[in-house]
């Protein structure tokens, strides 16, 4: 086996191929003594190499879903990190939309702020404008008022003078 530099573990068919002469040699040897002995090793022989080609099938096929497996999950992984990549994209242009906005919020909020005081500066002049120019109706009103009051005594006099 050092030989042929077999394998100690797993499947080896240079150690396989030197169990079988072995096998084979003990079968021939037991067949000489007693053939029925022989025949049933050599059932006992047919059937481990059934087996062993049943256990190498499997793994063959477990190695073959195996790297299956293995390509679909690799396929998925690429198919992830490619979605990754987008969304991290998304989210840039988003974060981005997101900056602008602020930015517009706060100008409009300015802008906004000034208009509201140019308004009020408007409301507080034309308040200034409407209550100087209602002091001044109101002190033609006292005059024509007194006025009226003056004309208003002398007409009693007047009529008081004409009955006389």
């Amino acid at each position: 086996m050092r030989e042929g530099r077999a394998k100690e573990f797993g499947i080896c068919p240079i150690r396989r191929h030197l169990y079988d002469q072995l096998f084979d040699e003990l079968i021939r040897q037991v067949t000489v003594n007693c053939a029925e002995r022989g025949l049933l090793l050599l059932r006992v022989k047919d059937e481990i190499r059934m087996t062993l080609l049943a256990y190498q099938s499997l793994l063959e096929s477990a190695i073959a879903y195996g790297l299956r497996k293995a390509i679909i999950v690799e396929k998925e992984q690429s198919q992830a990190a490619i979605e990754r990549d987008e969304e991290k994209g998304k989210n840039k242009t988003l974060m981005a939309k997101i900056a602008q906005l602020e930015k517009q919020i706060v100008n409009e909020k300015i802008m906004n702020e000034d208009e509201l005081e140019t308004l009020e500066e408007r409301m507080r002049e034309e308040n200034e404008r409407l209550l100087e120019s209602n002091k001044v109706l109101k002190n033609q009103l006292q005059a024509i008022l007194q006025m009226d009051k003056m004309a208003g005594a002398e007409i009693p006099i007047e009529s008081s003078e004409k009955k006389n």
